[in-house]
């Protein structure tokens, strides 16, 4: 039986018209006077602190500790900008796959696994009233590469767990190959959704337990108690 399942943020549970991309340029703009090359980071799947140091590199700013808290300040402030000026959704089956969880007879603990930092997270999702939803998770600002991300939360859901939790009785649902990957360097089972940037059939090539276009084509019985 899963005990722990950890879900992706973008792509996976919201779409947000790109207001995360959007919010990060504003940054770099505004703050860093870094404008050109931007369209070169790929943000699927990816840790906001490792995005912004390849593009420190590239604009060749100081990767300070201050150059990282000046960039965050501003992002959380232009994030919640441009998340009021459009609409975040839920991606469809989201909320029912949840609701299924919950009410299975054993339910699992519910976290998140993102590379988003925490506020920039909570922004996002109490958008949509799912930020409560979620009792533990690990974020971009608690490492800055992704599979460490997987380690910290599959470490704090054990803990809140009481100490007994298996690689085997973790679940990650993530919505790109860098997700697949960070669920299998923990061990967990992975259950890959094509509601990102990445259609089914490529994700089916990294072999995750389960790919489907969206929550909507399985079953949390099917997942958690497999």
């Amino acid at each position: 039986m899963v005990r722990l399942v950890l879900f992706d943020i973008d792509g996976t549970l919201v779409h947000t018209g790109g207001a995360g991309v959007k919010a990060f340029a504003k940054v770099f703009a505004t703050e860093f006077n870094a404008n050109d090359g931007f369209e070169r980071l790929k943000f699927g799947g990816r840790t906001d602190p490792g995005l912004i140091r390849e593009f420190f590199g590239c604009h060749q700013i100081p990767p300070t500790p201050e150059n990282f808290r000046r960039f965050f300040e501003r992002y959380s402030f232009w994030l919640d900008h441009i998340l009021g000026q459009g609409r975040t959704e839920v991606y469809p089956g989201v909320w029912d796959f949840i609701h299924e969880l919950e009410a299975l007879p054993e339910p699992p603990l519910l976290g998140l696994l993102t590379g988003n930092i925490r506020l920039g997270a909570e922004i996002k999702l109490r958008r949509v009233k799912l930020w409560d939803v979620f009792r533990v998770g690990a974020f971009g600002d608690d490492h800055e590469e992704r599979d460490q991300i997987a380690a910290i939360a599959r470490e704090r859901g054990r803990r809140i767990l009481g100490g007994r939790l298996r690689n085997d009785q973790v679940l990650v649902i993530g919505d790109t190959p860098l997700d697949i990957r960070c669920g299998r360097a923990i061990g967990a089972k992975v259950l890959a959704v094509a509601t990102g940037g990445h259609t089914l059939e490529e994700l089916e090539r990294f072999e995750p337990d389960w790919a489907v276009a969206d929550l909507r084509k399985i079953g949390a019985g099917e997942v958690v108690g497999g």
